[in-house]
């Protein structure tokens, strides 16, 4: 069917054969579902993914659903946060998520904010 051999997306570190994977995937109009894709990229990578992502918006015709803890994920521009309670889903800003509160109070303090946490 195609010219060449398939993508090698094994012979890189996680994050990076992560991102392989999905710059070959996104280059044509879709719907993308991600699931937590921060599982598998360090925060440098969080940003290349973010590039990622506009990129795809650059191209068109993509819709991005995301699930997400990131909070750098979270931020990126005109995205519209939903939080998913008890009562449905309702909208959200960065700054109102629990994962943003976690890591405030985690750079605001590292070595306190570990210690507390060990102790509960």
């Amino acid at each position: 069917m195609g010219g060449g051999p398939p993508p090698d997306f094994l012979s890189h570190s996680h994050g990076e054969g992560f991102l392989r994977f999905f710059e070959e995937r996104c280059q044509k109009q879709g719907i993308f579902i991600f699931d937590e894709p921060e599982s598998a990229l360090s925060p440098a990578r969080q940003i290349e993914f973010l590039k990622l992502m506009r990129r795809m918006e650059n191209i068109g015709h993509c819709q991005v659903i995301m699930a997400t803890h990131a909070p750098m994920l979270m931020a990126y521009p005109n995205a519209r946060l939903l939080r998913l309670t008890k009562y449905g889903l309702e909208p959200v800003t960065v700054k109102e998520t629990d994962h943003y509160r976690v890591m405030r109070e985690f750079c605001e303090d590292p070595k306190g904010f570990v210690e507390a946490a060990m102790e509960e």
